[in-house]
C-alpha cells in the first residue's frame, strides 16, 4: 500500500513517493477539472479524459453504428489531409535572388493597408443616443426586472444579466409604442375551442381595435427595412409603404383579410412563407404560451363582433421516410388542444416535488396517440416492423398495450423502423439490445422467405448489410451478457442459414449424384489491375496477397462468409460452445451456422477443421460415445447429448474433400462415434423417438459420404447383420410428410444411398488389385476390404422390396413416398448391374435372364403405370429449363451471400419435394440404359416411353429454352441435365433399330447440340461423351442421307437470282460435311483437350469410381463448361494460337496443313448447323457470328485464299445475310471476348490492305459493317485513314450479299463523311472500276445531299451549296453527270444506278439558285 506524504517529508521524499505512485499505476484520488470558458462556448472539458488515458484504451468504433444518428449507408472512406512540411518555407537554393526572397516574405504595413476597402455609409441612418437627465444610467438589481416570459433563444448562451437588460429594453419599448394598436393573431392551422397552435404555423397581422380612431402607426414594418433601395431616405420610403399597407387593411373587413391571406398563402412559395414567419418570430418580443391563451381569446373576441372559424393550413408538410408505398386519403387530423389536469392518467399531488406548476407541453406524451393519418398504397413511407419481424401496414391501428408505440419519429404509427432498431441495439439497457437483435432476426428470416419482397422497395437484407449489420452482430457475439449473445446468434443464423435450402438439399441427397453440391461462393467480379500494369509476372501481386491487403469492410462487402472468418468468428463460436455452454436454441443455431460456413467452399471447410478445439468441442459435447438419457422432452442443455445438427456438420465437412473425410475418421475419432449411433436401433438410443430417427438418418448419410470416397469400408462388414435387420424392418408403405413414418422413410432412403456407394466401392476392388490404369491414378489407396462377393447378397432383397413398392403405387395416399423409395431402389439396381458387367465373375447368360425377368416383372409394369405417366406429363410444367422464372420468384438474396432460393412454398422448393418427376424418371433412364447396354434386345421394349407425346413436347420446349444461370437455379438444372443425358444415352441404341424413334432423330440431335452450352462445371464427362457419341453421329443427322443437301440447295436457289447461284452451291458442301463427320468429331475433341483433367474427375463421379473421387463439392459456379459459341472454338483458338492482328502485322504468314484442315472442319460443322440446326445457334448473336468468322482473315495471310475455305466462307456468308439474320444484326452490343467491334474492324481494314489481293470474300466481310444503319465511325475509317483500300475493294454488285438499298437509304447526315465521299471521288481514289459498290453509295448520298431542300442549320446549308457549286465546276464530265443526274440505285444494271436524261426542273431550279441562271439553264439543256 502506498504511503501518503507527510508534512515533514523533504523534496527527495516527495519525488520518491511520486515515482512509486507512477510505477504502481494506481488511480489518483483527485482529478483536475478545467472549467469551460464562457466566452468560448461549451467545450465539454468536464467529460473529457486526458489524451494519454484515452489513447491507452482499446476502443472499437464503427461508422454508422456508434453515432447518435444511424446511417443506412456505409460512409465513404476519405483519405486523410496531406501533411504540410515544416521545412517547406525554409528551403532556399543557391541561385535564388535575395531581393525576391525579401519581397516574398515582406510583411510591411503597406501590404495590409493596401487591402482596406472603404464601406459606403451614405445611406446608413444615423441614430443618436436618447437624452436623459441623469449623468449615468440608472443602476437596477436583476430582481427588479421581470423576464416577461422572454427566455433565451434556442442554441444561444446568454447570461442572466443580459437577459434582464433585454427584458428592460423590451418593456421600455412597449411603453413607448402606440396604445391604440393591438396585436391580433390569425390562426392558420385550426384548433379546437380556441386552442393556441404552435407559433411555427401562425402569422400576426396588426389591425386597429374596434372603435379606435385610426391613430397613425409609428412603428415600421418588421419585414421590410428599406435596405437596397439605393436612396438616402430609404427608411422613410419603407415607412410610407408600411403606412399604406396599414391604411388598406383598415378599410377591409376581417372576412376580406382572411380571404386575401388565404389567397396569398396559396400563391407564395412555402419556403418563403416559412422565412417570413421565422423573421417575424425573431423580431417579436412576445411569444405565445398556453398560459396566455385566455387573454388572446379575449382580445380576439373584443376585436370582432363575431367569432372567426379557424382555417386549416393547406401547406402541411409530409415528413414520411420513403420505403413503403402509401397514399394520403382524406383530410388531415386537426391539432389537439394542450393536455389538461383532468386528462392526466395520474393526478399530481401537493407533496410531490416541483409539481405545483404543471408544464403541459412536457406532459403531452402521457395522452393517447392520434390514429394513423395515412391511407392507401401509393406514397412512399418508412417501413415499420413488429417484434416478430412482420411488416406493419401504415393504416393498421394497433393497440398500445402491444408495446409497439414509442417516442421516436411518427409516434402515432406502431412498430420500429430499421434505423430505430439499429439505434436500439446500441442501448445500455440489456433488454432493449436483446429486443432489437431479436426483431432484426425476424426481419431477416421473413426477407429470406420472400414475405417482404412484394411490399417493400429495394432489398432489406442488402440495406441492413450496407448499414453495418455484420459488424453489429459480430460485436454483439462478444458481449458478456448471455442474452445479448443469444439474440446475436439468432440474428446471425437468420442472416446466413436458409431452412428451405437445407431441407431441399436433404431431400435431393438420395437422388442420382445428389450429394454433390455447388459451393456457395459469390460470383467473382473482375478487378482492374491498374497497379500491376507494366510489371513482370514475378513482381505482380497474387490473388492471396490482394485478399490479405483488403480491409475487413471490403472483404465483408464482397463475401459475407469470408468477412466473418476474417473477423475471427470461429474462435468465438468455440468459446461460446465450450465455456459459456448456452441453451439449446443457441447451440443449434451455431451448429447450423458452422454448416453454412462449410458449404461456402472447401477453403472455409478447411478453416472449420483447423480451428483449435472447435471440432473437438463439437464431438465431445454433441456427439458423445456415452450419455445420460434426458428426463424431459425439451432438455435445458444439449451438452452431453447427441445432436442431429452436429452429425450434419460432419457430413458437410466430409463432402468438402476426401482428405477432410479421412481427418474426421482417423484423427478426430468420428469412426467410433458413428459406429456408436449406427449399431443400435433408433428406439435403443435413449433419446426422443423423433430425435433418434433424425440422428440415425444423418448418421447413415454421413456413412454414405464416407463410402462415396471408398473409405471406412470395414464398417460394412462389421455392421452387415445390422443392415440386414434394418432392411427387413423397413415398412412396405409410406406415410405423409412430417409424421414419424416419414422420418423412417428418409432413413430408408439414406440407407439405400449408402448401400449404392458401397456397391460402387466393391466394384472397384478388382481394378485396385490389378493396379492403376494411368499415372493419374497412382495416388489411389489400396484395395478396400469390401469385395464384390460381399455385396451381392443384398440384391435379391432389394428386388423383392422393389416389387412390393411397385404394387403399393396403386394407393393414392402413399404414392409420393413410394415414388421416392422406388427411385432409390432403382438407382441401387442400376449401380449393381453397371458394376456387375466389369467383374471377372460376370456370367452373361444368368445376367441376361435376370434382366429379362426384371424387365417383365418390374420395369414394363412400372413404365405403363399411371403414376409414371403422370410424372412424364408434368415434366414440362415442372422443368427449370423451360420455366426459368421458377428460380427468381420472391426470394431475396444478395450478391455477397448467395443461396439456393428455396423459401417455403417457392417453386424450386416444391421441385425438390416428393412430387417432383426428376428423381424417378432419372433413375428409370439410368437403369434402362444400363440394362440395354448389357442386353441389347431389351432396348426395343422401352421405345413406347420415348415416343410419347408428352416427352416429345418436353424435348421441343427444351430446344427453345434459354435458361438463366444462378445459384438458385444451378442445383436443379444439374439434375435435369442428368435426366436429359441419360435419356439421350438410351436413344443411342433405339434410333438405329426403331423406326418410330428414328423419325424424331433430328429433335434428339438438336436437344443434344443445345445441351452442350448448358452443362455446368462438374459435368465435363457429359460434354465429352455427348460429343463423342451423339453430336457427330450420322444416325442423328438424317438429313445427310435422305435428300437433305439437295433440298437445301433447292431452297437456296429459290431465294437468290441465277447470277449468284453459281458461286459455291450448297448441296455438295453439305454432302462433303456429312462424309467428314468422324473427322469433325476428332477436330473438336482435340480442341477440348485442355478439359481432360476435369473430364477425368467428372467421369470418376458418374461411373462410380469412388476411390478416385477427390471431392463431392463441385467446382465453382463460374458459368457453363462450354461457351454458347462453342462451334466456333477451333477457329477462335487457331486465331489466338497462330496470329495476332496488330496494325496489319501477323505472327504467322502461313499455316501448317493440319491447321488448315482444322479451320475447314470448323466451317463445315458451322455450315451444317446453320443449314439444319439453326435453332441450336440461337443464343449466339449475329454480330458475334460475324466477329468469329472474321478470324478467317486474321489468323494468317493466305488461309482465306484456300479453295475449301472460299467455298465454305461464301456459303456461311449467305446464311449470315439472310433477312432474318440481318434484321437482328447489331454491331453496338457488347460481344464476349471483344472490347468493341470497331477495334476488330480496324484490324480487318489493315489486314485487307496488306494481304487481301482484292479478294471478293474478304471484301464482302468489309462491306457488311458499312451499311447505313450502322455507326458512321467505320465508314469514316474506310474513307479517311484507309482510303487506299478503295483501289482493291473490287466486289462486283452481283456478288454483294445484301441489297444495295441497305447502303444508300436513309440519306447520309454526317457532314465530315460526305466531304470525304466528295474528296475521294474528285481525287480519283474512288472509282467505278476499282470499287463499284462504294462508288454507287457515294454518288447516292452526295446527290441526295446537294439537291436536298430540307431545313437544316446554316453551316450545313452552306456546305450543301458549296458542294453543289464544286460539282458544277468539275472538269470530269462523267463524274459531274453522275453526281447531277443520279436517279436511283439499281443493283442489276451495268452502272449500279439509274440516271436522268435531263436534269429535272426542281433540280434545275436548285442549281440555278446556287450557281446562277445562265449556268443552270445550260446544264438543263445538256
Amino acid at each position: 500500500m502506498l504511503r501518503r506524504p507527510k508534512s515533514g517529508d523533504s523534496e527527495a521524499d516527495l519525488l520518491r513517493a511520486q515515482e512509486e505512485f507512477l510505477t504502481s499505476g494506481a488511480q489518483s484520488a483527485v482529478r483536475v477539472v478545467r472549467r469551460p470558458d464562457k466566452r468560448r462556448g461549451k467545450l465539454g472539458v468536464e467529460n473529457q479524459e486526458p489524451e494519454a488515458e484515452r489513447n491507452r484504451r482499446d476502443v472499437v468504433t464503427m461508422s454508422g453504428l456508434c453515432g447518435t444518428d444511424l446511417s443506412h449507408q456505409i460512409p465513404t472512406l476519405t483519405p486523410a489531409p496531406p501533411k504540410k512540411s515544416r521545412f517547406k518555407d525554409r528551403v532556399y537554393f543557391e541561385d535564388d535572388d535575395p531581393e525576391e526572397q525579401l519581397d516574398r516574405h515582406d510583411m510591411h504595413v503597406t501590404t495590409v493597408l493596401s487591402r482596406i476597402i472603404e464601406r459606403d455609409t451614405s445611406t446608413v441612418p444615423v441614430s443618436l443616443p436618447a437624452f436623459t437627465g441623469a449623468a449615468f444610467p440608472k443602476v437596477f438589481h436583476r430582481s427588479e426586472v421581470e423576464d416577461m416570459g422572454q427566455g433565451p433563444a434556442p442554441g444561444a448562451r446568454r447570461s442572466i444579466f443580459a437577459q434582464k437588460i433585454a427584458a428592460q429594453r423590451a418593456r421600455e419599448a412597449g411603453l413607448s409604442s402606440n396604445s391604440g394598436m393591438e396585436c391580433v393573431q390569425l390562426h392558420l392551422q385550426s384548433g379546437l375551442h380556441g386552442a393556441i397552435p404552435s407559433p411555427v404555423v401562425t402569422m400576426e397581422t396588426r389591425l386597429p381595435l374596434s372603435g379606435s380612431e385610426g391613430c397613425a402607426e409609428t412603428e415600421g414594418s418588421r419585414l421590410v427595412s428599406g435596405q437596397g433601395l439605393g436612396q438616402p431616405d430609404s427608411a422613410t420610403e419603407a415607412l410610407k409603404i408600411h403606412q399604406e399597407n396599414q391604411e388598406r387593411l383598415e378599410g377591409m373587413s376581417r372576412a376580406e383579410i382572411l380571404e386575401e391571406q388565404k389567397r396569398l398563402l396559396a400563391q407564395l412559395d412555402p419556403r418563403l412563407v416559412d422565412f417570413i414567419r421565422s423573421h417575424k418570430a425573431k423580431g417579436s418580443p412576445v411569444s405565445v404560451v398556453p398560459s396566455l391563451g385566455g387573454q388572446i381569446r379575449e382580445q380576439q373576441d373584443c376585436c370582432t363582433p363575431g367569432r372567426v372559424e379557424p382555417e386549416a393550413d393547406p401547406r402541411e408538410p409530409d415528413q414520411e421516410t420513403p420505403l413503403m408505398e402509401t397514399e394520403e386519403d382524406g383530410p388531415q387530423p386537426l391539432p389537439r388542444p394542450p393536455i389538461t389536469e383532468q386528462e392526466l392518467p395520474v393526478k399530481p399531488r401537493k407533496e410531490w416535488l416541483h409539481m405545483d406548476n404543471l408544464e403541459t407541453e412536457k406532459l403531452e406524451w402521457l395522452r393517447d396517440l392520434p390514429p394513423p393519418r395515412r391511407k392507401g398504397t401509393k406514397k412512399a413511407m418508412q417501413a415499420r416492423f413488429d417484434f416478430t419481424g412482420a411488416l406493419i401496414p401504415p393504416t393498421e391501428n394497433l393497440p398500445t398495450h402491444l408495446g409497439l408505440h414509442h417516442h421516436g419519429e411518427e409516434p402515432e404509427r406502431a412498430g420500429y423502423s430499421l434505423q430505430e432498431l439499429f439505434h436500439l441495439s446500441r442501448s445500455q439497457v440489456i433488454q432493449q439490445r436483446c429486443l432489437a437483435l431479436t426483431t432484426l432476426a425476424g426481419i431477416l428470416a421473413k426477407a429470406h422467405a420472400g414475405d417482404l419482397a412484394s411490399s417493400l422497395k429495394g432489398s432489406v437484407v442488402s440495406s441492413m448489410l450496407d448499414a453495418g449489420l455484420l459488424f453489429l452482430l459480430r460485436f454483439s457475439l462478444d458481449d458478456s451478457v448471455e442474452g445479448v449473445m443469444a439474440a446475436a446468434t439468432h440474428a446471425l443464423h437468420a442472416l446466413l442459414v436458409s431452412p428451405g435450402d437445407e431441407e431441399a438439399l436433404d431431400s435431393t441427397f438420395s437422388w442420382f449424384l445428389g450429394m454433390a453440391t455447388f459451393p456457395l461462393l459469390p460470383t467473382a467480379q473482375e478487378e482492374d489491375d491498374v497497379e500491376d500494369e507494366g510489371l513482370d509476372v514475378a513482381m505482380k501481386e497474387t490473388a492471396k496477397e490482394k485478399e490479405e491487403r483488403k480491409s475487413d469492410h471490403n472483404v465483408a462487402r464482397e463475401d459475407v462468409i469470408k468477412g466473418l472468418l476474417r473477423m475471427k468468428l470461429l474462435p468465438r463460436v468455440r468459446y461460446i460452445l465450450e465455456v459459456m455452454r448456452p441453451p439449446p436454441r443457441v447451440v443449434l443455431d451455431l451448429l447450423e451456422v458452422l454448416t453454412r460456413i462449410a458449404r461456402h467452399s472447401s477453403a472455409s471447410a478447411t478453416q472449420v477443421l483447423d480451428c483449435p478445439r472447435l471440432l473437438e468441442t463439437v464431438l465431445t459435447e454433441f456427439l458423445p460415445c456415452t450419455w445420460t438419457p434426458p428426463t424431459t422432452t425439451s432438455p435445458k442443455h444439449l451438452h452431453g447429448l447427441p445432436v442431429t445438427e452436429a452429425v450434419k456438420l460432419l457430413r458437410v465437412l466430409a463432402s468438402a474433400g476426401r482428405h477432410a473425410c479421412a481427418r474426421l475418421l482417423n484423427k478426430m475419432g468420428v469412426r467410433e462415434r458413428l459406429v456408436r449411433v449406427l449399431a443400435l436401433e433408433p428406439q435403443e438410443l435413449l433419446l426422443e423417438p423423433e430425435e433418434a430417427l433424425r440422428i440415425s438418418t444423418e448418421a447413415l448419410r454421413l456413412w454414405a459420404v464416407v463410402a462415396a470416397y471408398g473409405q471406412a469400408s470395414d464398417l460394412y462388414r462389421d455392421l452387415y447383420p445390422f443392415l440386414v435387420k434394418v432392411l427387413q424392418s423397413i415398412p412396405g408403405e409410406g406415410a405423409p410428410r412430417g409424421s414419424p413414418r416419414s422420418l423412417e422413410l428418409h432413413r430408408a432412403l439414406a440407407l439405400l444411398t449408402m448401400l449404392t456407394y458401397v456397391m460402387h466401392t466393391a466394384g472397384c476392388h478388382q481394378e485396385l488389385q490389378t493396379g492403376p490404369e494411368s499415372s493419374q491414378d497412382s495416388e489411389c489407396p489400396p484395395p478396400s476390404p469390401v469385395e464384390w462377393c460381399h455385396v451381392t447378397g443384398l440384391q435379391p432383397s432389394i428386388v423383392g422390396w422393389l416389387k412390393r413398392c411397385v404394387k403399393t403405387l396403386e394407393d393414392p395416399a402413399h404414392i409420393d413416398s413410394m415414388v421416392m423409395l422406388v427411385s432409390s431402389q432403382i438407382l441401387y439396381l442400376g449401380a449393381f448391374y453397371s458394376q456387375l458387367s466389369t467383374q471377372s465373375c460376370f456370367r452373361p447368360v444368368e445376367c441376361l435372364q435376370e434382366l429379362e425377368s426384371l424387365t417383365s416383372e418390374v420395369l414394363l409394369p412400372l413404365l405403363s403405370h399411371q403414376a409414371v405417366r403422370s410424372l412424364i406429363d408434368r415434366l414440362k410444367s415442372c422443368s427449370v429449363l423451360c420455366n426459368p422464372q421458377f428460380c427468381s420468384l420472391g426470394i431475396e438474396t444478395v450478391s455477397s451471400l448467395p443461396g439456393r432460393g428455396c423459401g417455403s412454398g417457392s417453386p424450386s422448393y416444391r421441385l425438390a419435394g416428393p412430387d417432383s418427376p426428376l428423381p424417378l424418371l432419372t433413375a428409370l433412364c439410368y437403369l434402362l440404359h444400363t440394362a440395354s447396354s448389357i442386353h441389347r434386345g431389351l432396348a426395343q421394349k422401352f421405345a413406347p416411353l420415348l415416343v410419347s407425346d408428352a416427352l416429345s413436347g418436353y424435348l421441343r420446349a427444351c430446344c427453345q429454352a434459354m435458361p438463366t444461370l444462378s445459384h438458385s437455379s444451378a442445383w436443379l438444372l444439374r439434375h435435369e441435365h442428368h435426366l436429359l443425358y441419360l435419356l439421350l444415352k438410351l436413344l443411342i441404341r433405339l434410333v438405329p433399330i426403331s423406326s418410330d424413334v428414328g423419325k424424331q432423330a433430328s429433335l434428339y440431335h438438336e436437344v443434344t447440340v443445345a445441351m452442350l452450352s448448358w452443362l455446368l462445371p462438374g459435368s465435363e464427362h457429359l460434354v465429352y461423351d455427348l460429343l463423342a457419341t451423339i453430336v457427330f453421329n450420322q444416325d442423328f443427322i438424317p438429313e445427310g442421307c435422305c435428300g437433305g443437301p439437295e433440298a437445301a440447295q433447292l431452297s437456296e436457289l429459290q431465294l437468290q437470282d441465277s447470277s449468284s447461284s453459281a458461286i459455291s452451291p450448297l448441296g455438295p458442301l453439305l454432302h462433303c460435311a456429312c462424309a467428314q463427320l468422324p473427322s469433325l468429331r476428332a477436330c473438336y475433341l482435340t480442341h477440348l483437350a485442355h478439359l481432360e483433367p476435369a473430364v477425368a474427375r467428372s467421369r470418376d463421379a458418374y461411373l462410380g469410381r469412388t476411390p478416385y473421387i477427390r471431392s463431392w463439392l463441385l467446382p465453382e459456379l463460374s458459368g457453363p463448361v462450354l461457351p454458347s459459341d462453342w462451334p466456333y472454338l477451333p477457329l477462335v483458338s487457331l486465331y489466338e494460337r497462330m496470329g495476332v492482328a496488330d496494325k496489319g502485322s501477323l505472327l504467322a504468314e502461313s499455316l501448317p496443313p493440319a491447321s488448315v484442315r482444322s479451320a475447314v472442319h470448323c466451317l463445315q460443322w458451322l455450315l451444317l448447323l446453320e443449314s439444319w440446326r439453326e435453332g441450336s445457334l440461337r443464343t449466339v448473336p449475329p454480330a458475334a457470328k460475324l466477329a468469329r468468322l472474321s478470324c478467317l482473315f486474321l489468323c494468317s495471310s493466305d488461309l482465306f485464299l484456300e479453295r475449301p475455305v472460299q467455298q465454305l466462307g461464301w456459303a456461311l456468308l449467305r446464311t449470315l445475310t439472310r433477312p432474318s439474320q440481318l434484321a437482328v444484326l447489331d454491331l453496338d452490343v457488347p460481344l464476349p471476348g471483344l472490347a468493341s467491334f470497331q477495334d476488330l474492324y480496324l484490324a480487318l481494314l489493315s489486314q485487307f490492305e496488306a494481304v487481301s489481293f482484292g479478294d471478293p470474300l474478304f471484301g464482302c466481310f468489309l462491306l457488311l459493317p458499312l451499311q447505313r444503319r450502322f455507326s458512321a465511325t467505320m465508314r469514316l475509317a474506310v474513307f479517311g485513314e484507309h482510303v487506299g483500300l478503295l483501289r482493291s475493294l473490287r466486289v462486283p454488285l452481283h456478288q454483294l450479299p445484301v441489297p444495295l438499298e441497305n447502303f444508300t437509304s436513309p440519306p447520309e447526315d454526317s457532314l465530315p463523311l460526305l466531304r470525304l465521299y466528295f474528296r475521294s471521288l474528285v481525287t480519283g481514289a474512288l472509282c467505278q472500276v476499282w470499287c463499284p459498290v462504294l462508288y454507287v453509295v457515294a454518288l447516292a448520298h452526295l446527290n441526295s445531299f446537294i439537291f436536298s431542300q430540307d431545313g437544316v442549320p446554316q453551316d450545313v446549308d452552306t456546305a450543301r451549296r458549296r458542294l453543289l457549286r464544286k460539282t458544277y465546276y468539275l472538269t470530269d464530265d462523267v463524274l459531274k453527270g453522275h453526281l447531277l443526274l443520279f436517279k436511283l440505285p439499281q443493283q442489276k444494271s451495268e452502272l449500279g444506278f439509274e440516271t436522268y436524261d435531263h436534269l429535272p426542273p426542281i433540280r434545275a431550279q436548285r442549281l440555278e439558285a446556287v450557281v446562277g441562271a445562265e449556268e443552270g439553264n445550260k446544264v438543263a439543256r445538256d
